[in-house]
């Protein structure tokens, strides 16, 4: 008769645990599902992935068939991969991996015969100079600051000619040197 008692209590702790435990899942959907869109709306910071030597156009138009391994190595830096099973020759591969801009892969692979260079083939090699443009075009387009002074600007930190030179200033008690030029190259080429 005890056993027959507790048969409703144990059908309703059944019911209210199926019940909780749908709710527990519900509650988890709907957490994931937040979760989910609030990592869509943060995107985290992407680095970009250089592997691998540049090798320039300069650089490849400076080998000459007859060049010793380490003249080669001094042109174009140490080879990402010298296969073991054929020594005589070099490969070097440059990978360059950015977010949201087609992953770039240059190669180029260097032939020895009886330790000279024989010939090299590989992939047409872009310029210093458009290389670096390239790497500048994702770059934010802010205005690049004048780097130059104006002659106002120079005669505000001119030296003045009563001024004794202190031994901060000159600490060796060397002769003064000349005076500064008034106006410098610019730093970058203007386009």
């Amino acid at each position: 008769m005890a056993l027959t008692m507790f048969a409703p209590a144990r059908y309703g702790v059944r019911c209210g645990a199926i019940v909780l435990l749908s709710a527990g899942l519900a509650a988890c959907g709907s957490f994931d599902s937040a979760s989910h869109r609030l990592a869509s709306a943060i995107t985290p910071y992407k680095i970009d992935v250089v592997q691998g030597n540049f090798v320039s156009r300069e650089q490849v138009e400076a080998l000459k068939p007859g060049m010793g391994r380490q003249q080669v190595k001094e042109i174009l830096g140490t080879p990402l991969v010298t296969p073991l099973f054929h020594n005589d020759r070099w490969e070097y591969v440059f990978t360059l991996k950015r977010p949201g801009i087609e992953q770039q892969t240059r190669k180029l692979t260097v032939f020895f015969k009886d330790d000279v260079l024989d010939r090299y083939e590989g992939d047409e090699m872009p310029t210093e100079a458009d290389f670096v443009s390239s790497l500048a075009s994702k770059a934010s387009k802010n205005k690049v600051p004048n780097l130059e002074a104006t002659e106002d600007q120079l005669k505000r930190y001119a030296p003045k000619p009563d001024a004794p030179v202190s031994v901060v200033d000159n600490p060796g008690n060397e002769a003064p040197s000349a005076p500064l030029p008034a106006s410098y190259p610019p730093l970058e080429a203007r386009k």
